[in-house]
């Protein structure tokens, strides 16, 4: 798992994350399945290009789940260099045989549609594109929802997590079948 804080448990105990419930999930399936969460709250496309190297050396993992982007989208960072970034991971993990699954953020309206638009776009392009499973908004019944969300409006409250983990769920469970 190569993510940001959406993905590393922002102000919640790391054993109420989605992250930390599916490793509880596949550690109980057969053959059991490890998730090694390499999240960091604050990271953006750009730093996941420069630590995704060392760890697909170090872990060899059949699957990443591609986490990335939402950091680089409320900065305002140029769509291009976003693609760009998530073209390189894809392509990194490719190398390495691991096989991806993209999961995709939503930005807040006061971005504006041609910049929200934009983003959702290079998910949804980049997954056509490399024929990869796509999540198309990770935080799907979650964000509009003031009870499942940090006062910040960005995050989910560990109420939220099992449904973050249920939207990632309905992508990674056919995944999983390939592996």
């Amino acid at each position: 798992m190569l993510g940001d804080s959406l993905s590393a448990a922002h102000n919640i105990a790391e054993q109420d994350g989605w992250v930390h419930l599916l490793g509880a999930r596949l550690a109980n399936m057969r053959p059991p399945r490890v998730v090694i969460n390499a999240s960091i709250s604050g990271a953006t496309t750009a730093d996941g290009v420069s630590r995704l190297p060392g760890l697909l050396k170090h872990y060899r993992p059949a699957l990443v789940l591609l986490e990335l982007g939402a950091n680089d989208g409320l900065r305002g960072l140029p769509l291009a260099g976003i693609r760009a970034n998530l073209q390189t991971m894809i392509h990194d993990c490719r190398q390495a045989g691991a096989k991806v699954v993209l999961l995709g953020i939503e930005l807040p309206v006061n971005y504006g549609p041609p910049y929200r638009d934009g983003l959702q776009a290079i998910y949804a392009d980049l997954a056509r594109e490399h024929h990869l499973p796509l999540l198309p908004f990770l935080l799907q019944g979650v964000a509009l929802d003031p009870a499942l969300m940090q006062p910040d409006g960005l995050h989910p409250v560990a109420a939220g997590e099992p449904r973050v983990l249920a939207n990632v769920w309905t992508v990674l469970a056919p995944a999983l079948k390939t592996l």
